[in-house]
């Protein structure tokens, strides 16, 4: 048989497939594929990789859904407020569930608010509720455990979508103070701060520095390792400054030192003595009435600062101790100051607190701070008889003409703007209260404007201005005095004055008064301010009588007024005895309490009456 060599060839090439039949290609055939072949395959492959891909899909779908239908259980919803014995709510309170005296683990820790509020709730086997006995604990630092509590009226209240019975409670209660190392660091360190402050050992920047450094170094070493020394926490003493009062005197000392650079304070003294024409007794009068007047509207430091050089410099030329005209001033820069919501630190405080407009200071003390004005004029006309009669007026003609060329508007385009700001500031102060916004939005505006339309150097402002102890001082202040009261130390005095006054708002007001004006008299009236803020608070809603907010204008006379007692007790004091002392005319702490104490007395005598007769 004759054999073809190109079939052989052929063949020969083709590769060699086993005996059957072989349809398509299938694993176990070794046949040659062609490309059309191997690409219908590949399609066929990825299509059945795709339907496993989805049914995947479907299944991780479906799995959720039903993973979320849980079985039927048993959801208890507890709320409720927990206050003090003061009434105050109670934040950070940590809150414990038990049920038939097992602990619920619960899936994030329960906690109060701000408000004192708190919501949980508590997933437990079917048919739990109603029978079991379901409990909850309150614990937290400078508080008594409040003991396992059984909840009351567990009410059923409907079925959910998924088949769980939904109950509600609601349980509000007490927590007692407890007196813990924390009660006793913040009182030591509250007592120490005053201290260093009264007895000038250091700066008060620096005692308030001090003090609120070791109650946060303490909480966060000792409190770390046992909670009965916890007194304050870091978030909480940021918290507890006060911004407004912080950015309010800020923008106030910007205002004012853009104004210094006028020349207009100065300007106003030469204006007293030319209306005074020469008459000590009446130049003696018109400056304490300037002064007031100034400090009711701008801080009554800067205002002692500008004119006192003035005052010395009118002094020396009539030949009178120029401590005969400083000592009414300065009281007079303090009375001006207690009429006005900005006019001394205190009412800032307070205002600030218990969120009093500039409209409520000025319609309740203004009137009372005019009669205290006028009364201590005649006393102190009184008691620097001898000296104003001595004093030598000999040309009063020429002094004046060298006072108007020594004394004059340096700036009138600066004193123009400068001036129109103020004028609105003060504008939105009487108006802030309709607007709902803080007093310091209103100074903060008017800064910035002023800053702009001035082209001073907001660098230079800033640095040679703004006095940032006082600032400062403000600020760690806020944090000592929290440390006090959130330890239990605040509550306690608050508790003390409550029951003293046995519910009598003519007693609480008598004591808010003299308190704060003989202890404003001793120590610097700010922090005593910042410590009494919250027990005036407490006395305001608990004292009969007391809800028209009497006690906030006792503590403001008290404090404002009684600042003028001694030497230390008002910043303006201080800073006037200072500056006297450089110009060679020293004040001892002796001369100036047997000068300013019995005029004190007055005005707090007058406020007493003005307080019982008028403000009730």
């Amino acid at each position: 048989m004759r054999v073809d060599q190109r079939q052989v060839a052929q063949a020969s090439r083709r590769p060699f497939t086993r005996q059957g039949s072989c349809p398509r290609p299938l694993p176990g055939c070794f046949s040659q594929a062609s490309p059309v072949e191997r690409n219908d395959r590949m399609r066929t492959k990825l299509g059945r990789v795709g339907t496993v891909v989805a049914l995947l899909a479907l299944v991780a779908m479906v799995l959720p859904s039903a993973a979320a239908a849980e079985p039927p259980a048993d959801v208890l919803v507890v709320a409720g407020t927990i206050t003090n014995t003061q009434g105050k709510p109670v934040k950070d309170v940590a809150i414990d569930f038990y049920v038939d005296g097992n602990k619920v683990e619960l899936s994030e820790e329960v906690t109060t608010s701000k408000s004192g509020r708190y919501e949980a709730e508590l997933i437990l086997p079917a048919n739990t509720l109603p029978t079991a006995r379901v409990e909850m604990e309150a614990t937290r630092p400078s508080f008594a455990p409040s003991g396992k509590l059984v909840l009351p009226n567990i009410v059923k209240e409907r079925v959910d979508g998924h088949g769980r019975t939904v109950y509600l409670a609601h349980n509000s209660f007490i927590l007692k103070r407890q007196i813990t190392p924390a009660f006793w660091i913040a009182t030591l360190v509250l007592v120490a701060v005053y201290a260093l402050i009264a007895a000038e050992v250091m700066h008060r920047t620096l005692a308030a520095l001090l003090g609120a450094a070791v109650l946060l170094f303490v909480s966060y070493t000792a409190g770390t390792f046992n909670a009965a020394y916890r007194v304050l926490s870091f978030e909480e003493a940021i918290a507890a400054i006060d911004m407004n009062v912080i950015f309010l005197l800020m923008a106030m000392m910007i205002i004012v030192g853009v104004l210094k650079k006028t020349g207009v304070f100065q300007w106003m003294a030469y204006k007293s003595f030319q209306v005074a024409r020469g008459n000590v007794f009446a130049l003696s009068a018109v400056l304490m009435f300037v002064t007031a007047v100034i400090s009711a509207f701008l801080d009554n430091v800067t205002t002692m600062l500008l004119i006192i050089p003035v005052t010395i410099e009118i002094a020396t030329t009539l030949k009178l101790n120029p401590v005969a005209l400083l000592m009414p001033e300065v009281f007079a820069s303090n009375v001006g100051g207690t009429a006005t919501l900005i006019g001394d630190p205190p009412n800032i405080m307070i205002g600030s607190y218990a969120k009093l407009t500039f409209l409520d200071f000025v319609t309740h003390l203004t009137a009372i701070c005019a009669i205290g004005l006028a009364a201590t004029a005649v006393y102190f006309l009184y008691w620097y008889k001898k000296d104003y009669l001595a004093a030598k007026v000999s040309d009063t003609g020429a002094l004046i003409a060298r006072l108007r060329d020594e004394y004059r508007i340096t700036n009138k385009v600066l004193l123009i703007k400068a001036g129109a700001v103020l004028a609105i500031t003060i504008f939105l102060f009487i108006v802030h209260g309709v607007l709902h916004m803080e007093p310091s939005i209103a100074a903060l505006i008017g800064a910035g404007v002023l800053l702009v339309i001035s082209g001073v150097d907001i660098v230079e402002m800033l640095e040679h201005e703004i006095e940032w102890p006082t600032l400062v001082f403000f600020m760690t202040l806020f944090m000592v005095v929290a440390g006090a009261e959130d330890t239990g130390l605040i509550q306690i005095i608050a508790d003390w004055v409550n029951n003293l006054s046995q519910g009598s708002v003519v007693v609480a007001i008598l004591m808010i008064l003299w308190v704060s004006a003989l202890a404003s008299a001793i120590i610097d009236n700010i922090p005593f301010t910042a410590t009494m803020l919250p027990i005036v608070a407490y006395l305001t809603t608990s004292i009969p009588g007391a809800e028209n907010g009497v006690l906030w204008w006792a503590l403001a006379l008290g404090a404002c007024l009684g600042g003028n007692g001694t030497m230390v007790g008002a910043s303006a004091n201080v800073v006037t005895v200072g500056l006297a002392e450089k110009a060679g005319h020293p004040i001892s702490f002796m001369y100036y309490l047997k000068v300013a104490f019995v005029p004190m007395l007055i005005t707090v005598v007058l406020s007493s009456v003005w307080l019982l007769v008028v403000m009730r």
